[in-house]
């Protein structure tokens, strides 16, 4: 027969008030005596939102696994690369872990760092010749690390080569590379030697500095006639902190400008005796509020439109002996085609460097 009187059931009804369910009976106690301790009925409402979820990946299994294809394929779209073109790309050899001689700034070398471990003697050594070379007492001089095989010669050398910096030259070689049948060993040794010799070049010019705001050419009738035009001019504005000048150049300086892929926000310099354009970045004015931009932001330049400015150039004696050894030659048609029809191979003969010390 039916219970006239069911309880609720707790399955049932999930929804039903705590006052409807039957109270909990208490625990059996472990003392004796007329008067038990009394508990009182204690109910905790299920935590229903944490199972709902569980409920729907249960019904739908695949649901979550597909989920998390999305996930994976959003991140994969968002995924940032750099460009190795732009990075310096080094060759994992036997010395790349070379990063200095290893010393404090007493000069004592400390016994692993920088990549060395021990040699302690010849790498104080090796420091006070850098100390040298800083001081420009070793000019003109020669350097002969002397010993047994796999002692360490090639590492000192580097050692050095890595606390003087890449402003100072260093050229490695091997011995393979003096054997030639076409280019004597006289010849590939002065050439690694001169590689190895530094020079720096100061040079005050005249430029005008600034930030452009203005760039137009101006047109005018070609005069071979005919309905095609010519740039006669360009008119371009520059701005810094102290004013603003408007130039006006030359058609050739306007091919500079298009090389350079200048346009209106850029920060730019042009020599005042060569032509010769220089953009140095953006001007940060323009810059936006994203992390990551491929543009170069710089700030306005100070001072006056037309200045002095000091440029520094580090180049080597062999730098000096391949320019001048390929002169550059006018703009008419027969400079031109005397360039085409010549050779390409050039020689760097003892007179060109002869004179190039003389220059020196």
């Amino acid at each position: 027969s039916p219970n006239p009187n069911p309880l609720p059931s707790y399955r049932s009804s999930p929804s039903a008030p705590p006052s409807a369910l039957p109270p909990k009976s208490p625990p059996p106690s472990c003392t004796t005596g007329a008067n038990p301790p009394s508990l009182s009925p204690v109910y905790s409402a299920p935590p229903r939102r944490l199972l709902a979820p569980a409920r729907a990946s249960a019904a739908n299994p695949s649901r979550l696994g597909r989920e998390r294809e999305r996930s994976a394929a959003a991140a994969a779209a968002m995924r940032i690369e750099e460009v190795q073109s732009t990075s310096k790309k080094q060759r994992i050899a036997t010395h790349t872990h070379i990063k200095g001689l290893g010393l404090d700034a007493n000069g004592t070398a400390i016994g692993m760092s920088a990549g060395f471990v021990g040699q302690a003697e010849a790498r104080e050594a090796c420091g006070l010749v850098v100390d040298m070379i800083r001081q420009k007492k070793m000019a003109g001089r020669a350097l002969l690390l002397a010993g047994p095989p796999a002692t360490g010669k090639t590492a000192l050398a580097l050692g050095i080569s890595q606390e003087l910096g890449s402003k100072v030259p260093f050229c490695p070689m091997v011995g393979s590379e003096v054997y030639s049948s076409e280019v004597k060993k006289t010849e590939v040794l002065m050439e690694n030697f001169r590689r190895a010799i530094g020079l720096r070049i100061k040079e005050n010019k005249e430029v005008y500095e600034g930030e452009v705001t203005e760039l137009s050419p101006e047109e005018s009738e070609s005069s071979t006639g005919g309905y095609g035009k010519s740039i006669s001019h360009v008119v371009i504005g520059l701005k810094t902190v102290k004013g603003t000048k408007q130039l006006k150049l030359d058609p050739t300086i306007y091919d500079a400008l298009i090389k350079e892929k200048v346009a209106v926000g850029d920060v730019i310099y042009i020599e005042a005796n060569s032509g010769a354009v220089k953009r140095v970045g953006r001007c940060d004015a323009f810059a936006t509020e994203y992390d990551l931009e491929a543009e170069e932001y710089v700030p306005i330049p100070k001072g006056e439109v037309h200045k002095k400015k000091e440029i520094v150039q580090d180049v080597t004696l062999h730098d000096l002996d391949a320019a001048n050894a390929q002169p550059q030659g006018g703009q008419d048609i027969l400079s031109l085609m005397g360039q085409m029809m010549k050779s390409r191979k050039t020689e760097i003969t003892e007179k060109l460097r002869q004179e190039i010390n003389k220059g020196g």
